[in-house]
């Protein structure tokens, strides 16, 4: 029975989203093919119809990672219109993040693959760098545009790298304390900026 293009661009998004989910969750390499069509509920055969390659879907899934983090970011700010850095640092330095990949930043799952792909595929992580860099730019304060940049860019390394150390040591309490550390750091610079008009 052919599928109808309603059909087919629904199955598309949905390997999609599960690709984006697995990737984060296993890595590229340990994440193949069949195994993802599988749990997107499809047939194997089917996934060269969508995708020209694996890399291709690679690039689409980490793009749609980026963006449900911009999501979540902007549900969040809205929520906590005040103090959105001890907001976002609660949240992205948090347990449920770090124990859960699949369903968070795409920067923390998996730049250290990607720092090994291909041009394209770190085009879209240099893209996702950049937003959120831009989001905590937002965020920070500062008296300056170079000043906020100087402490975007600190804040997401320390954010990025804090979530990777802290899934990376096997010692519980360790790497509690490394999130709590970024955490406070972050609400300590947040405390710093004025508010009110």
């Amino acid at each position: 029975m052919k599928v109808t293009r309603e059909q087919a661009k629904l199955n598309r998004e949905r390997v999609v989203a599960t690709a984006a989910r697995l990737f984060r969750q296993q890595g590229f390499e340990a994440t193949g093919v069949a195994e993802l069509m599988q749990s997107a509920g499809l047939t194997h055969g089917g996934f060269y119809a969508q995708f020209g390659s694996k890399e291709q879907l690679m690039v689409e899934a980490c793009e749609r990672a980026r963006e449900e983090s911009e999501h979540r970011w902007q549900v969040l700010f809205e929520r906590v219109p005040e103090r959105r850095l001890s907001a976002i640092a609660s949240s992205y330095l948090s347990p449920q993040h770090r124990d859960d990949p699949g369903a968070g930043c795409v920067l923390a799952a998996l730049s250290i693959e990607a720092s090994r792909q291909g041009p394209t595929l770190r085009a879209v992580f240099t893209q996702a760098a950049r937003r959120f860099i831009g989001i905590l730019g937002e965020v920070v304060p500062g008296r300056s545009a170079k000043g906020r940049r100087r402490q975007a860019l600190a804040g997401c390394a320390a954010m990025v790298g804090a979530v990777v150390l802290a899934r990376t040591v096997s010692d519980a309490s360790l790497s509690e304390e490394i999130l709590e550390a970024v955490r406070g750091q972050l609400a300590e610079l947040d405390k710093s900026r004025p508010t009110g008009p």
